[in-house]
């Protein structure tokens, strides 16, 4: 089968796209014909030697949907046919892939492989963030980091579906507006205003009950800015570098406030948590409260230029490679 692989650590032109032998599954295990794979800033940390340390050569991609193929021994909830879609499984560029039975779910018969593929781990981070890490409740003020990419428009979305204000900052004037069609009640475009002033005025100075940064390094001192007292700064992701340390003494001055970073491996750790996140996520995707916008469907042979593409910032949404 064809696949893309890295056999060593670096930029786009490491993913090479090369026949492999077809995997079997084994105890646990659902062997799954992808038909679609979705492309995440993870897969870049894993490219480049950041955040993960991989045996190589390995394929790359962490999310993916397509159709059962085969079933290793002990699973019992899936069969040959059945529509699956998987996350936090290293592996999703390539026909075909071994996943843990663990995290693969049912998607609905209303739900494309593509919606799913470009959904599942970006919707259900956006899923931890706003149902367990700071529980969003009505009346809130939430801001929302690069809010027109491809958490951010689903993690603007939800939360507005919640009941809060949502703030958002983007980039470029085309992402304002994408951004205040899908969740945002303000945007900031970070490149022309200082977004903490900005947020300042919004609020009236009272603050965000929480801040949501996939960004990193370039935004995380001032979103500690943005908050109210005793405020939640969620830290979980890094497009523009990893952040500085924070100095304890800083979060009791700046208001008692409370800083995590969390990762969606330890919010699926249990099945029923798996099962139970992946339908409370299709279910605001097929009510159409979040709606999953793709910015490009790509072959899988050109998924080093999804990368050049998702690491330019540039993009609107989210990429999806069809092997």
């Amino acid at each position: 089968m064809k696949a893309v692989r890295i056999h060593r650590h670096g930029g786009p032109e490491v993913l090479i796209y090369e026949e492999i032998e077809v995997p079997k599954p084994g105890p646990g295990e659902i062997l799954v014909r992808n038909r679609a794979a979705g492309v995440n800033f993870t897969d870049i940390y894993a490219r480049t030697g950041f955040l993960y340390e991989l045996d190589l050569p390995t394929v790359l991609g962490k999310e993916g949907a397509g159709e059962v193929l085969a079933v290793g021994d002990a699973v019992a909830e899936f069969a040959v046919g059945d529509r699956v879609a998987y996350t936090e499984t290293m592996g999703a560029y390539a026909e075909q892939t071994v996943v843990p039975a663990h995290y693969a779910v049912h998607i609905p018969a209303a739900l494309s492989y593509e919606t799913a593929a470009a959904s599942m781990l970006k919707g259900l981070t956006a899923q931890y963030l706003v149902r367990h890490t700071f529980r969003v409740e009505p009346g809130q003020t939430v801001l929302v980091h690069a809010a027109a990419g491809g958490v951010g428009l689903i993690l603007a979305q939800w939360a507005n579906h919640l009941g809060a204000t949502v703030i958002g900052t983007a980039g470029s004037a085309e992402k304002v507006e994408l951004a205040l069609q899908n969740g945002c009640h303000h945007v900031v475009n970070y490149r022309e205003e200082d977004f903490v002033a900005k947020v300042q005025e919004i609020t009236k100075g009272e603050g965000c009950h929480v801040v949501y940064d996939g960004v990193g390094k370039n935004v995380a001192k001032g979103s500690l800015d943005c908050q109210r007292p005793r405020g939640y700064y969620v830290n979980f992701g890094w497009a523009s570098g990893p952040v500085d340390p924070i100095d304890p003494m800083d979060l009791i001055r700046k208001g008692s406030l409370y800083v995590t970073s969390p990762g969606l491996t330890l919010y699926l750790a249990k099945r029923d948590d798996v099962v139970a996140n992946a339908h409370e996520l299709f279910d605001v995707i097929l009510s159409a409260s979040v709606k999953i916008r793709t910015h490009a469907i790509l072959p899988l042979m050109e998924a080093a230029e999804a990368h050049r593409q998702l690491q330019s910032r540039g993009i609107i949404g989210s990429i999806v490679l069809r092997p």
